[in-house]
């Protein structure tokens, strides 16, 4: 019960259907079973709804809110369904991303991609902080937490992904300097090779692989037992920054990678 008497925005709580769980949906079930109340949000309702639902099956409790981050009256309504619902806002995770369609080397990297990406991962983050922070500010405590990426420092192939994630770290280290004096604190998580049905279904459907195969191929890059992480690790990342017992840490880029991070250089 890390998270007793907290309430906890998930954004992104839905996920791409697949053989694996999604960090988002990972996130709002630990969540939701160390003790905080969750309202799970996604672009698409049926899939925050579901995810909601799991959590009331385990006995947590949980709503379902639609919203496009891209749109700040979505972000602002979001917040103030919240507020109706509960006294206060505790923790707010930003977990929207995409890539792909049309992203690639800066030479291949086409501009309808690059406005599509960047406004969904770094102006979408944005928006949601923005819409919730005067709420804990005002209350003087709260906890965001973004899901960024190893892209962040590394890779080349994907300039508009790797930008927008790089760009959410500096985001967090921002909003965390701008609010440490009204007991607000903001970290982010750099994941690393995941098994989600985003990457791993995703990556399959774009290239035409088996699902194994792309498995087989991801799981030989991570130092770490050869074997790739799980939503799981995001969500225990997640549930440690988000709690009290990080109470003394903001503005941190917290890599959970398998130490594909160290190698670099």
């Amino acid at each position: 019960m890390r998270l007793a008497g907290k309430t906890a925005l998930v954004v992104g709580a839905g996920q791409t259907p697949g053989e694996t769980i999604g960090n988002g949906r990972a996130m709002a079930m630990l969540f939701a079973r160390e003790g905080a109340d969750v309202l799970c949000v996604d672009r698409l309702i049926e899939r925050a709804e579901e995810t909601a639902s799991m959590i009331v099956a385990e006995g947590g409790k949980a709503a379902a809110f639609a919203a496009n981050v891209t749109k700040a009256d979505d972000c602002t309504a979001m917040v103030e369904a919240a507020k109706a619902r509960w006294p206060r806002i505790d923790i707010v995770v930003n977990n929207v991303g995409i890539g792909g369609g049309g992203d690639g080397p800066a030479h291949k990297l086409t501009e309808d991609a690059f406005d599509r990406i960047l406004a969904v991962n770094l102006k979408g983050a944005w928006q949601v902080s923005k819409a919730v922070l005067p709420a804990l500010r005002e209350q003087g405590a709260g906890s965001i937490v973004n899901i960024s990426s190893l892209a962040s420092i590394a890779g080349g192939a994907q300039v508009a992904y790797e930008i927008s994630k790089a760009a959410l770290n500096r985001l967090t280290t921002s909003i965390a300097q701008a609010n440490a004096g009204k007991g607000v604190r903001c970290n982010a998580i750099a994941m690393g090779l995941l098994d989600t049905p985003m990457a791993v279904a995703g990556i399959a459907s774009a290239s035409g692989q088996e699902q194994q195969a792309v498995r087989d191929a991801r799981n030989a890059r991570v130092p770490l037992n050869g074997q790739m992480g799980t939503a799981w690790d995001t969500a225990y990342a997640a549930l440690f920054l988000a709690s009290d017992e990080a109470r003394f840490i903001t503005g941190t880029v917290l890599f959970v990678d398998g130490g594909m991070s160290s190698r670099i250089g």
